[in-house]
């Protein structure tokens, strides 16, 4: 988890004073990792820390803070949760001014109170400019360290019906994906689309996605023509993964054109036929979160590579 400098400047522009609640340490079970956080402010809040007692309090603490601020509640004695664990929440007031202070990307060190940067901070500081190591939220005498957000997955949904609808609506509020949404027309997507997705309308999605990057491509257009189309242009270029929606009849009829078009087998392989997950039914709903868990799955064994080779 990071700090989403453009979530927290939205919420100021809609809402003026934001605080953000950000979970910096936890030790045994609780709710949420460290790195999970929320905004509040005076009639509402964004994100989740974990519900509950935990959440309820922090959420109202929030509401009167005017600087950083730390607690520490043992979940079970202090709260009555279930969980027996113990949780370091921060407190941090924003505005304008204050979200001037974050940098656009990297890592940002600041002190929760006036204290000079201990040694332990410069190091890490200097570890994650100078060899782009990537630091966890970490809360070091009074100084509190988080990553910057970066959306290290870009996924392209192709396609704006009833299911293509579904999975964004899944998928858009889901931490470090950076999601493209195309489709033929404009009339073809919803009125509002979810914050942070950007919408693409294009007559010629095939010609569009000879220039997509490698990214995670969902192919679930109103046309097998056009999904047929889709297929063949994002074999021709690297992608992360290649999901099309469909049945075994479908898949069948695909592979024997796609191979007609030249693809090998091992090419098609690529493609992922059907998506989802058959045992949660037809729903789009259903289909969407089958679709959601496989590619999550997918992101966090890439990102378990990446730390690995880093």
């Amino acid at each position: 988890m990071s700090l989403d400098r453009a979530a927290l400047a939205a919420a100021i522009a809609a809402h003026g004073r934001v605080t953000r609640v950000v979970v910096a340490d936890v030790a045994g079970s609780a709710p949420r990792e460290a790195g999970a956080a929320m905004l509040v402010w005076a009639d509402g809040q964004d994100g989740t820390i974990g519900g509950g007692a935990l959440e309820l309090e922090a959420a109202e603490l929030a509401r009167s803070v005017t600087q950083p601020f730390v607690i520490t509640r043992a979940l079970g004695p202090d709260l009555g949760q279930c969980c027996g664990g113990r949780v370091v929440l921060v407190l941090e007031p924003f505005d304008a001014a204050r979200l001037a202070d974050i940098p656009d990307n990297g890592v940002y060190a600041r002190a929760l109170a006036q204290a000079p940067m201990p040694l332990a901070v410069q190091h890490v500081v200097s570890d994650a400019r100078g060899q782009g190591v990537t630091p966890a939220i970490r809360l070091i005498d009074g100084w509190l360290i988080e990553p910057l957000h970066r959306s290290a997955h870009p996924v392209w949904v192709w396609g704006a019906g009833h299911v293509g609808r579904a999975l964004v609506g899944v998928l858009a509020p889901l931490p470090d994906l950076a999601i493209t949404w195309a489709d033929t027309a404009p009339d073809r997507f919803p009125a509002v689309v979810p914050a942070g997705v950007t919408a693409i309308p294009a007559a010629d999605l095939a010609l569009l996605a000879a220039h997509a990057p490698p990214a995670h491509h969902l192919i679930l257009t109103y046309s097998h023509a056009i999904d047929l189309a889709l297929c063949d242009a994002l074999l021709r270029r690297p992608a992360a993964s290649i999901g099309l929606i469909g049945s075994a009849t479908k898949w069948a009829r695909f592979r024997a054109r796609l191979a007609a078009m030249g693809h090998s087998p091992a090419q098609i392989s690529r493609i992922t036929c059907p998506i989802g997950d058959p045992a949660l039914g037809k729903h789009p709903q259903a289909i969407a979160v089958g679709v959601a868990a496989a590619l999550l799955s997918r992101t966090a064994q890439q990102e378990a590579q990446r730390n690995r080779t880093a």
